[in-house]
């Protein structure tokens, strides 16, 4: 198999336990990474700090970039692809839980499909433990659904991917894009005429909680959904009708509804219920 890297980020608000719990599910797979890249974003508590130095002490392929200070994710990630040294590399969150044969199938893809330059999976979304999964999150498969399906919503899951590394930085790497930094490189990489894949299966298991759905609301969070789609609209991935029907929708969910009904709407609409 083609040696490849991980990277993954780190920051203040990430708890010990689940960040421990989320390496391990790396370094347990059934085709462990040759190089993990563990980006520091910023100052960290004691204790995860701590918890950082024993895995850079013990493991020789874990390598630690630390940053002065908390920079966000999306240049965390940057400088994370940056220092990789593999022409593979499959991004990692810091609290999520890779499943055990994660690469495995991805290094298999590529293996499989050479011209893919890109290539994710599904998601389970977990509340406390993965034997409570309340939603799994599918993305169309091919290159051709996946661009379409880019016009409406994310088509990748973020914490699924695995990038060919010299495409990424091509297509000009990670941005900060106000939390949408997934959804606008996949947009670059769409008019840079890169390829798509996803695997139909779950990938990884995702740490939810119940405010998530109230972080998907408000006028902040509107905004910068609205740039992005500014953004596609600028450079032609949509039209005008397009850009008018996005932005309606997302005004309506993000904006006039309440926070349980925006969850009612994402479970109900945008994933698969498991009950």
């Amino acid at each position: 198999m083609v040696p490849f890297s991980v990277t993954i980020s780190v920051y203040k608000n990430d708890k010990p336990e689940y960040f421990k719990i989320a390496i391990d599910s790396i370094l347990e797979q059934s085709l462990p990474p040759n190089e993990i890249i563990l980006t520091v974003d910023g100052p960290v508590s004691d204790v995860l700090n701590s918890i950082i130095e024993r895995y850079e002490y013990e493991k020789e392929n874990l390598k630690v970039v630390r940053l002065p200070k908390n920079v966000g994710i999306g240049i965390a990630h940057k400088i994370g692809v940056e220092c990789c040294s593999n022409s593979l590399i499959a991004i990692m969150d810091s609290d999520d839980i890779a499943v055990s044969d994660r690469f495995e199938m991805q290094l298999r893809y590529f293996e499989k499909h050479k011209d893919v330059d890109v290539v994710g999976g599904y998601i389970s979304e977990f509340i406390d433990n993965t034997e409570n999964i309340v939603g799994i999150r599918d993305v169309p498969l091919t290159d051709i659904a996946i661009k379409r399906f880019l016009k409406k919503r994310c088509p990748m899951n973020h914490v699924t991917v695995m990038f060919k590394r010299d495409v990424l930085l091509k297509t000009g790497n990670y941005e900060n894009w106000d939390s949408n930094e997934d959804y606008h490189l996949w947009c670059k990489m769409l008019l840079n005429k890169c390829i798509f894949g996803n695997i139909p299966t779950v990938l990884v298991n995702v740490r939810i909680d119940k405010n998530m759905y109230k972080r998907r609301g408000g006028w902040k969070y509107f905004r910068t959904v609205a740039k992005l789609q500014k953004f596609m609209f600028r450079t032609k991935i949509i039209n005008l009708r397009e850009y008018i029907v996005n932005i309606s929708i997302r005004f309506i969910v993000q904006m006039l509804i309440t926070n349980t009904m925006r969850g009612f709407v994402y479970r109900r609409l945008f994933r698969k219920l498991t009950d």
